[in-house]
């Protein structure tokens, strides 16, 4: 019962705060009417600040750290990625009047990493003053390179199987390259770069750090207005889309937690990296994923897999995932 009052008390404290604030701001914005738009410029600067100051942050902290204690954590996300994906392609193939294609997408969308819930869960975890590894962030490409190879590999075999009748191969490396230069990605990969390499330090905090929490709220705002216009898209297509954006965050963060605390008996990975862990898996692309997963199987129809993670999936991520495995976490440890 303890449990259950914690995860409603941090569940209506979620609607209060800030971050989940700008993002119902956005839907409302959007359902009624407003013609404010955001830039797509802007949008895009704001993400790449957003993953730089994580970057830099996490480059920081793998410089000092021990890297054998950063070794199974690491491991233990790109199992996720791996994981999560098959299971969502395996869901997909069984349910009634799912094209294929759509859901392999869809499947490798929810398998990925959104960088924004990423960074919504490190605020809610300063607020809470709850302590996790600085490199805990650095784990998102661990996991979202490889759930968008392996759902664009099956995708490609699929479809070769369809038009040719036989096995055929598919260029896994160029899959590779293509990921690492996708612009979030990139981002947070010459963060990483910069925060090992340099001593950066000091415009972390004189320039990065001052400007996250603002930036993140007007992300949040976008990602608002955008959720209510996929709303529409999602409408168009089966609705076991929308059945599993409700339920598969939840399902593969729990399965995160329980990997991640195997970690923390194992390694001593903290409660607050094994809450990152969850969020980060129970979070679905809405940056690296959408262009990546557009590219790689044009045949997929995005109102599905972009509509079912930003419109149902981000939504439950952060709203529902995060208090639900903060609480979790001071159960456990």
């Amino acid at each position: 019962m303890d449990f259950i009052a914690d995860f409603f008390i941090r569940f209506l404290v979620q609607f209060q705060s800030p971050t989940l604030g700008f993002l119902i701001g956005g839907m409302l914005v959007a359902a009624l009417g407003s013609k404010l738009k955001i830039p797509n410029a802007i949008y895009q600067f704001i993400v790449f600040m957003l993953l730089m100051k994580i970057g830099l942050e996490g480059g920081i902290e793998i410089r000092e750290a021990n890297l054998l204690e950063m070794a199974l954590p690491a491991f233990l996300s790109i199992l996720i990625g791996l994981l999560t994906v098959r299971i969502g392609i395996t869901v997909f193939s069984i349910l009634p009047g799912v094209d294929k294609e759509d859901g392999i997408a869809t499947a490798g969308l929810f398998g990925a990493v959104s960088a924004s819930t990423l960074a919504v869960a490190i605020v809610v975890l300063e607020e809470e003053s709850i302590p996790f590894e600085a490199w805990a962030p650095a784990l998102y490409p661990f996991m979202d390179i490889p759930a968008l190879i392996l759902a664009i590999v099956v995708a490609n075999i699929h479809l070769k199987k369809q038009e040719k009748g036989e096995d055929t191969d598919v260029n896994v490396w160029n899959i590779i390259k293509e990921s690492l230069r996708g612009s979030a990605l990139s981002a947070l990969l010459l963060g990483l770069a910069l925060g090992l390499l340099t001593n950066s330090d000091s415009v972390l905090h004189s320039f990065y750090d001052p400007l996250f929490r603002g930036f993140l709220s007007i992300l949040m705002l976008i990602m608002g207005m955008e959720a209510y216009d996929r709303i529409k898209e999602l409408r168009s297509v089966a609705h076991w889309y929308a059945v599993y954006a409700a339920l598969a965050p939840l399902m593969h963060g729990l399965i995160a937690f329980g990997l991640g605390y195997i970690a923390h008996l194992l390694v001593g990975f903290s409660a607050g990296g094994v809450v990152i862990l969850a969020v980060i898996a129970s979070s679905n692309s809405d940056i690296s994923g959408p262009p990546t997963l557009r590219a790689g199987i044009p045949s997929a129809n995005p109102s599905a897999y972009i509509g079912a993670s930003t419109s149902v999936g981000t939504p439950i991520a952060i709203a529902v995932g995060i208090p639900l495995f903060i609480a979790l976490a001071q159960i456990v440890f």
